[in-house]
C-alpha cells in the first residue's frame, strides 16, 4: 500500500528579537505579506508572526517567534542553516541593488545552476534568494514590488548536520523524498516532480560547530501534508522507523506533528488545512491580533503585555 509522504516545504520558524524591525525586514523590503499576527501557543507574552503570499499558501510561509532578550544562537550543524527564498532569475540584479540599497551586504553565489544572492537579516539569520527560471507561484505584490521581482516563497531548507547518513536516509525511507543531485558535501532532496518549495539540501560537515538555540537562528522546518489523514499516516510512520514523535498539536492554522532527526533538527509535519482564513478574511490577513482559543479569555491583559506594532515600512521600488 503506498501511503502519502509529505509533498513539500511548509514553513520555516526562526528566533528574532525585535518584531517592528522583523516587519519592516521581511513584509516592507523583502515584500512578504504579514498573513498572521498572533502570539507564541506556549507564550502569550511573545509575538508570532507568519510571512508569505497572498493567501499564506504552505511552501511560502516563513515565521518567527520573538523573544527581545533572547541569548543568541549559533548558527552550526543540527540545525537549518539558512533561509532560502525563490524570485524569478531576471529579478536578481533588481534584489541585488535594492538590498545594497538599504546597506544590506549581498554575497553572489551559483549552486546547481542556479544564481544566488546571500545575505543576512538584522537578527544575522542567514537568507538567500535563489533565481528561479519557471516558478509557477504567484509573489505578493501588495508591498509594491511587481510581479517580475516579487519573492514567490521558499526555494530549499538547507540542513546542516555532522554526519549525513541518518538525516538522508530519513529523506529517503520514511519521508519518501528523492536524491536529485549531488555537488561535493551538499546533497539535494526532492518530493514528487521538484521545483521551488519541493527541496531540502543536506550539507555534510564534520568541522562546522554545533548549532545552539536562540536569536538568530531556525527554530524548525515543517513539511506539508494535505490532511489529517496524511499526518496521521506519518505519525504512525515515524514512530515505527524508531523516531519519538510528538502527539498531533491543533494550531489554528494547521495542524502538527514533531520529532527531531538524528542530526538534531526538529521537524515539524503540518497539514495544508485549515489555512489562515479561519479567523479573518484573506483581504485583511495579518491586520490585528488572532489569538490561539486558550487565550482568547485573557486578550486585554495580553494585548498590554505586547509591544504595539505599525505597518511595514515603505521602501521605494
Amino acid at each position: 500500500m503506498n501511503l502519502p509522504h509529505p509533498t513539500g516545504l511548509h514553513h520555516l520558524t526562526a528566533i528574532a528579537t525585535d518584531a517592528q524591525s522583523n516587519i519592516d525586514f521581511y513584509a516592507g523590503l523583502l515584500g512578504l505579506r504579514l498573513v498572521k499576527n498572533t502570539v507564541n501557543f506556549d507564550d502569550p507574552s511573545a509575538y508570532h508572526l507568519y510571512y508569505g503570499d497572498e493567501h499564506g499558501t504552505p511552501g511560502s510561509i516563513v515565521t518567527f517567534f520573538y523573544w527581545p532578550g533572547a541569548t543568541r544562537g549559533q548558527v552550526g550543524s543540527g540545525q537549518v542553516t539558512a533561509i532560502t527564498l525563490a524570485a524569478p532569475a531576471a529579478a536578481l540584479d533588481f534584489w541585488r541593488e535594492r538590498l545594497e540599497r538599504h546597506g544590506v551586504t549581498v554575497t553572489p553565489r551559483h549552486r546547481f545552476g542556479e544564481d544566488v544572492l546571500a545575505f543576512s537579516d538584522p537578527d544575522g539569520i542567514p537568507l538567500e534568494i535563489v533565481g528561479v527560471a519557471a516558478d509557477p507561484r504567484p509573489g505578493w505584490t501588495g508591498a509594491g514590488i511587481s510581479p517580475a521581482h516579487a519573492i514567490h516563497g521558499l526555494h530549499t531548507a538547507e540542513l546542516t548536520v555532522r554526519e549525513a547518513g541518518p538525516t538522508e536516509d530519513l529523506l529517503t525511507t520514511v519521508m519518501g523524498w528523492s536524491l536529485v543531485r549531488r555537488d561535493a558535501h551538499r546533497a539535494r532532496f526532492t518530493a514528487g516532480a521538484g521545483g521551488p518549495g519541493h527541496f531540502v539540501d543536506v550539507i555534510a560537515d564534520p568541522s562546522a560547530p554545533r548549532g545552539t538555540g536562540g536569536a538568530g537562528t531556525v527554530h524548525h522546518l515543517a513539511f506539508r501534508v494535505p490532511d489529517d489523514g496524511a499526518e496521521l499516516a506519518m505519525q504512525g510512520r515515524i514512530a515505527d522507523a524508531g523516531y519519538h514523535v510528538s502527539d498531533v498539536r491543533d494550531r489554528d492554522y494547521f495542524r502538527s506533528i514533531y520529532y527531531r532527526e538524528r542530526g538534531g533538527i526538529l521537524f515539524e509535519i503540518a497539514t495544508d488545512t485549515p489555512g489562515f482564513a479561519v479567523d479573518e478574511a484573506v483581504t485583511a490577513l495579518g491586520q490585528t491580533l488572532q489569538l490561539p482559543r486558550q487565550f482568547r479569555s485573557a486578550r486585554s491583559r495580553i494585548e498590554a503585555l505586547l509591544p504595539s506594532l505599525r505597518a511595514a515600512r515603505r521602501y521605494s521600488p
